[in-house]
Formats: C-alpha cells, sequence, structure tokens
C-alpha cells in the first residue's frame, strides 16, 4: 500500500486542493470574461501550438505558491508545463512524489470562448499518477480522485461520486460515441474515424474535458493519434484526467493496452493513447482499432 510522505494526511490535502482549486477558477474566470469583451491583451505568446495567456501563468504561480507556503517540509517537487519551458527549471522530475502541473488545458480553447478548458494537477508516485483533480470553470465541476474513488464537486460543495460501469457486452466500434481534439486533430486520425464510422463524433479542446465527458457517460471512448515528429500531449495534459478516470473504473492506456509511462523524452505521450469507460472490454477495443489500423497502414510509424 502507498503512503504519503510523511506529515502529510490525505484528507487534509484533499480538502486543501478543493480551496486552491477554486481559487484557480476565479482567476480563469475573471481572464476569460476579458477576452469575451476583446481584451486579447492577456494573450502573452501567439504560437500557433503552444499559445500562453496570463491566466496560464498566475494560476501557475498560484498553486506552485500553495503547495510550497503549506508543505514547506515535504519531500516531493513540482513540474509544470510553464515552468518546464524555463532554461532555469530546476525541478528533480526523478523524486519519488512529483506534482504534475498543467494550469490551464486549452489554452486555445479558453482564447477562443469555448469553455472547453480546465485545470489539471496530479501527484505521480514513482512515476504514476496516484490522485488529482481537473476543475472545468465554466461548468463548475472539480473533479477528483484520491487514488482509489472518484468524484465531482461543485464549489458550493455537493458532490457527485462516478463508478463507471462495466459491460460485459462487446461493442462494436461503430456503435460507440468518440470524443475527440477540436484544435489537434490530424488527417491521420480524420482517416481512421473515417473507417471505424462511429456512431456520433464529438469534437472538443482539453484533453481534462474530454475525459470529463466519458465519465459523464456522453461518451464512450477518447482516440488521441500523435504522428512521429509532430506534436503529442505531455505528462501534464494525461496524468491528472487519467488517475480520475481509471479510479472511476475506465481505463486509458496505449494502443498495446499497456499503461502510459511517464518522464520520457520531452515528457511526450505520443503514438496512439486509447481511453474508455469500459475497463472490462478495453483490451477488446484496444485490439479492435489495432487491427482496423494495421489493415489500412493508417499509422506511418511504429505503433505502441
Amino acid at each position: 500500500m502507498v503512503k504519503l510522505p510523511f506529515g502529510v494526511d490525505i484528507h487534509n490535502l484533499i480538502d486543501d486542493l478543493k480551496v486552491w482549486s477554486w481559487e484557480a477558477a476565479d482567476i480563469l474566470l475573471f481572464y476569460s470574461d476579458i477576452l469575451r469583451n476583446n481584451g486579447k491583451d492577456i494573450i502573452k505568446s501567439i504560437n500557433d501550438d503552444d499559445p500562453v495567456t496570463i491566466a496560464d501563468l498566475k494560476v501557475n504561480d498560484l498553486i506552485i505558491e500553495r503547495i510550497k507556503s503549506k508543505y514547506k517540509s515535504v519531500e516531493w517537487d513540482i513540474l509544470s508545463e510553464e515552468n518546464s519551458k524555463m532554461d532555469s527549471c530546476n525541478t528533480n522530475i526523478n523524486a519519488d512524489w512529483l506534482w504534475v502541473l498543467d494550469p490551464l488545458d486549452g489554452t486555445k480553447d479558453f482564447i477562443q470562448g469555448t469553455g472547453n478548458y480546465a485545470m489539471h494537477l496530479a501527484l505521480n508516485y514513482k512515476q504514476k499518477p496516484f490522485l488529482g483533480v481537473v476543475l472545468i470553470p465554466e461548468k463548475d465541476e472539480l473533479w477528483i480522485s484520491d487514488s482509489k474513488n472518484a468524484w465531482c464537486e461543485s464549489r458550493n460543495g455537493f458532490k457527485k461520486n462516478f463508478q463507471l460501469s462495466n459491460s460485459k457486452e462487446h461493442k462494436d466500434l461503430k456503435d460507440l460515441t468518440i470524443v475527440t481534439s477540436k484544435n489537434h486533430n490530424n488527417s491521420t486520425l480524420k482517416f481512421l474515424l473515417e473507417k471505424i464510422n462511429f456512431k456520433k463524433v464529438i469534437v472538443m479542446g482539453s484533453i481534462g474535458c474530454k475525459i470529463a465527458s466519458i465519465l459523464r457517460s456522453e461518451s464512450d471512448i477518447y482516440i488521441c493519434l500523435s504522428l512521429p515528429g509532430k506534436s503529442a500531449p505531455k505528462d501534464w495534459d494525461i496524468a491528472a484526467p487519467s488517475v480520475i478516470l481509471t479510479s472511476a473504473g475506465g481505463s486509458i492506456t496505449n494502443l498495446g493496452n499497456k499503461d502510459l509511462t511517464y518522464n520520457k523524452f520531452n515528457f511526450e505521450q505520443g503514438g496512439v493513447i486509447i481511453a474508455s469507460k469500459d475497463s472490462a472490454n478495453h483490451e477488446s477495443l484496444c485490439l479492435k482499432l489495432k487491427e482496423i489500423i494495421l489493415r489500412y497502414e493508417i499509422y506511418p510509424g511504429k505503433i505502441n
């Protein structure tokens, strides 16, 4: 059984995460409102692949300051998307306990005003997500996993537990609803979707928002297909949503049904990633997808 670092109580830690998350929500909603009123000056970088806003930076600073201030003597470190871009970043990524933060997942959607953005914060133990939160401010949702259970809370404290029901029935892929990327799509993934002909395709930004749609049973499966040499999700995009999904009874793996590994080169989660709400049938889904990808030679590189 994994124990938190000395002096850290799981219940107190979850309570702290709730407080900090709603503080982050205030920041994100404040700057989202500014953007809706044409406040484009809050955009700090207009890089097409990786835009940054003042909101990203403010939430990043808030969460890191809260962790360091409340838990001064605890032996863990913090990896964040924003700090990883700095040459001066001195995070010990090999620490047994490592916070993994994405202050604003779905920055493009944040700028576009779709509401499909989230804050991710996971605590990894020996390179595997242990607990995490996904905050979706525009929906007043705070998704939480304490490593055993998953639930969603609103700002007023209303709590709904989530346990996905696993079916013994092996559904065909064409009977499933898929949620896929809005701003990170590619022709290879589109070709795969055409060959499968899913019952319904939902398009949105933020991996946290996509996983939440699976948890709400609005969708059944999420496929992330990253081409060799192109952009791919990073650890901070995946860690928090993945631990919440698996705690609720879902699964997220590579195409070979292997658990995702963290702290790889550039923190990238490349290749083909499959998330589903039905862990009992997840392996079967991976096999069916792999068969289609191989049959039509859809993926240009070695598949995982």
